[in-house]
């Protein structure tokens, strides 16, 4: 699956009928065009965090950027990873290889990311990967053209991990999916719970997809934890969730830690099942005055709905990497990563936020808790913010990630 968007009347006028000074600045960009894919799961268990809610931002940032830069036309593409590492790997070559993309943002799934993040390490070509949490993508395979941009699992797992063992709940169970976000989601979570002083009791691991957890929250309700940290996302995690309340466990004190949680999954779940769930993004679009701007905008786009944290940091990724290629008067990827470095990340959802040398954008995180049903006065009304967490906490610090790109 695969759309192409010409933006802001770039196919109306040729670039060789353009104006000089067009003509010059265009001179800088390869072929001609700025070419930003977005490759995302667009239709499986992730698709409603991210999927085409990311490909609407991203053309929400180009068109807001003018449709040009350096007087070349920006296009968005966007293609289906069906969370399979071939089938994001071929859409990525083709990109590359054939259709001359400069950019690919979204990959919403670790393994396809880290895949893909190597194969525009080989290429030249910049990778930002929005919604994926493996932290190997700035640990052992960063790449000098690889940004982790919305969070990561180290910064996913710490706000919720440290509240709980604060208010005393130190044993653990770990509900994980099978494969690299899942693995490195408990990996992380586990890291820090043991510099809190809580326990690991065991984990259990179903596969991406799976859909009846009775036996895996048989062993949790069995280990005697207090807590199953839920090491799963989108769909996945919606069925643990709702079904940890269904088996029991909920209703005989053991509390669901939400290590990967968006605005949609608390939607689907419900505030009845959701109540009290806390969880780390760093975005909610009823925040203050300028997110919901942004999302009043989004909405009208795209189904009526708010941005989850993941959309809305696409607009902002996007901007990013336009600013940077009009800052350093090409679209070369050494050049315009060298700018992203410099120029601070300034929006509505990011102040002042740095990208490391690693690829880690380090920004605040919010700790956010899903309200009672009657604390909330419409629909997409669903959660409050709990703890503001400086960035230089948030994330995980520069000289524990393995990253080759950093100087000891």
């Amino acid at each position: 699956m695969k759309r192409r968007n010409l933006l802001a009347g770039a196919a109306a006028l040729p670039i060789a009928g353009a104006s000089g000074g067009r003509r010059a600045r265009a001179a800088a960009i390869s072929d001609g065009a700025v070419r930003i894919g977005v490759l995302d799961d667009m239709s499986g268990v992730f698709s409603d965090q991210q999927g085409f809610g990311d490909y609407v931002a991203a053309r929400m940032a180009a068109e807001d950027f003018g449709g040009h830069v350096l007087g070349a036309p920006i296009e968005v593409l966007q293609a289906d990873l069906q969370n399979k590492v071939d089938t994001g790997l071929a859409v990525a070559r083709r990109w590359i290889d054939e259709e001359q993309v400069d950019a690919i943002v979204g990959l919403g799934n670790s393994a396809v990311a880290l895949a893909v993040q190597n194969l525009c390490a080989q290429r030249q070509r910049v990778d930002v990967v929005i919604s994926a949490g493996t932290t190997d993508l700035t640990g052992t395979g960063c790449s000098p053209y690889g940004i982790h941009w919305t969070y990561d699992n180290y910064s996913a797992a710490k706000g919720p991990a440290t509240a709980l063992v604060r208010q005393g709940l130190t044993k653990w169970f770990f509900i994980t999916s099978d494969y690299a976000f899942g693995h490195s989601l408990e990996d992380n979570a586990a890291a820090i719970l043991k510099g809190l002083g809580a326990a690991v009791l065991g984990h259990s691991m179903p596969p991406l997809g799976e859909t009846d957890y009775s036996a895996h929250l048989l062993a949790a309700a069995t280990s005697g934890a207090q807590v199953v940290g839920i090491a799963a996302g989108g769909a996945d995690f919606i069925n643990i969730a709702k079904q940890m309340g269904e088996f029991g466990l909920t209703g005989r004190g053991i509390v669901p830690a939400a290590l990967n949680c968006s605005l949609t999954n608390i939607h689907s779940l419900g505030l009845q099942a959701a109540q009290g769930l806390i969880y780390s993004q760093p975005y909610y679009w009823d925040h203050d005055a300028p997110s919901r701007a942004f999302a009043a905008r989004y909405a009208k786009q795209y189904k009526g709905w708010p941005p989850t944290a993941f959309q809305a940091s696409t607009w902002g990724a996007v901007t990013h990497y336009l600013k940077a290629i009009q800052a350093a008067g090409t679209d070369a990827a050494g050049p315009v990563m060298d700018k992203m470095r410099q120029i601070p990340i300034d929006d509505f959802m990011t102040r002042n936020g740095t990208l490391r040398i690693d690829g880690t954008v380090v920004r605040d995180m919010f700790l956010l808790r899903a309200k009672k049903p009657d604390q909330s006065k419409s629909e997409w009304d669903l959660l409050e913010v709990v703890q503001t967490i400086p960035g230089d906490e948030a994330f995980r610090p520069l000289n524990e990630g393995g990253c080759k790109l950093v100087k000891a």
